[in-house]
């Protein structure tokens, strides 16, 4: 029986709690080939070409893996989001959601949120209060992202029971190790019509009487290519509600347990809660909460670091390897938040870079000092601690922690 490749050993789950090494032994071969034919390329120069190269497609249509009998759209009746789209639909589709999200249309959305932000972060921290033990993932870092997304969509909080189930499910269907490539399209597509199903009613609501929420403002918006069809809003709306918190969790979880093992750093975080915009950059950078990016596929033949990466090929770019690469990053393997030259891959690049980039970073900005200020003398109950097993957004499935309580106020 063949030896697992690097890339099979980094979807194993059993790699899931340190795969760094994996990564640095695979940028030796900057462009590797699977015994299934698919590319993968792990250094940061050849990576960020890619990521700006218009041969490099998203679409599941023009991956080799899905079978012609599988090309129609969701049987739901819902198109692929535009994460899952080339331009100039990708174009089109996220332009008209950026327009109510942020800048230059919406300069104040998101900076809008940082009271609101703040004292959530604080109420649930006050939650804390007389324990000795909490997970950081159950109690807070998956609690305040979600918050964060319902309040910016218009999502009422007390459905997340309800859709909480349907994210779990959306997020599986990213892992290139469950099933093939068009089992998976599959069943994001009934995941998709499932969630847009919830979802078309709020908008329905919306339309009615729109609020000063995100969903309202894509669909009272006037401006060029408006307004966004009914079912590319629902498709849209299905994507920032789960994107939109499940990576923040990974970013939040990631670094605390980061913090955790480098007391030294938790405790200049307490003094300077300035350094958390460096540290949050450094963070993404040394424990990216998206790991690599899969089912891509060249839409020509594509030469990259000596490698002819021909016509149709699938591919995936680690861009947690390349956020190690010593190419560009000196001392990479060094958590260091006072890096100064770091443009990381943690939000990706290029036409696909990370759509809620602006969010999650507030959002870490705001929580993780608040936690350092606030925790007395918090360590890790396990090292390391259990892991969810998908490759793709990687954290801690649950972060055990022991304290000596919370400092009261605010």
């Amino acid at each position: 029986m063949a030896s697992a490749t690097l890339y099979q050993q980094v979807l194993d789950p059993a790699n899931r709690a340190d795969p760094y090494p994996l990564y640095t032994q695979m940028r030796e071969t900057p462009v590797g080939r699977e015994p299934d034919g698919t590319y993968v390329v792990s250094t940061y120069r050849e990576i960020v070409a890619l990521l700006h190269d218009p041969r490099l497609s998203s679409d599941p249509h023009n991956h080799p893996d899905m079978p012609a009998e599988s090309q129609q759209e969701n049987p739901t009746g819902l198109p692929a989001d535009f994460i899952r789209r080339d331009p100039p639909e990708h174009d089109r589709l996220r332009e008209l959601a950026t327009r109510p999200f942020g800048p230059p249309c919406s300069p104040g959305r998101i900076d809008g949120m940082h009271p609101w932000l703040a004292g959530t972060t604080e109420r649930l921290i006050d939650e804390l209060g007389g324990r000795d033990r909490a997970d950081i993932v159950e109690d807070f870092a998956y609690r305040l992202p979600v918050a964060a997304i319902c309040e910016l969509l218009g999502v009422p909080l007390e459905d997340q029971p309800r859709f909480h189930r349907w994210a779990d499910a959306f997020v599986n269907t990213f892992d290139p190790g469950t099933g093939t490539f068009a089992e998976r399209q599959q069943e994001r597509n009934r995941v998709q019509g499932e969630l847009g199903g919830y979802l078309a009613g709020l908008i329905d609501a919306r339309a009615d009487r729109p609020g000063n929420d995100l969903i309202s403002g894509m669909l009272i918006d006037t401006g060029p290519g408006a307004p966004m069809s009914r079912a590319d809003l629902i498709s849209t709306s299905v994507l920032l509600l789960v994107a939109g918190h499940e990576t923040t969790v990974n970013l939040i979880t990631n670094g605390m347990l980061t913090l955790l093992r480098h007391p030294e750093i938790l405790d200049r975080l307490r003094d300077e809660p300035e350094l958390s915009t460096r540290l949050v950059e450094e963070l993404l950078r040394f424990e990216p909460p998206v790991q690599m990016l899969t089912n891509r596929s060249a839409l020509a033949d594509i030469d990259v670091a000596g490698t002819t990466i021909p016509k149709g090929a699938p591919m995936a770019l680690m861009l947690a390897a390349g956020d190690r690469d010593p190419t560009r990053f000196p001392d990479p393997d060094r958590f260091d938040p006072d890096r100064a030259d770091n443009p990381h891959l943690g939000f990706g690049n290029g036409i696909h870079y990370c759509f809620g980039a602006p969010l999650a970073r507030i959002e870490a900005q705001i929580a993780l000092p608040a936690l350092a200020r606030r925790l007395r003398s918090p360590r890790l109950a396990a090292d390391p601690p259990p892991y969810r097993p998908n490759p793709i957004l990687r954290g801690p499935r649950h972060l055990p922690i022991e304290l000596d309580g919370v400092v009261r106020g605010r």
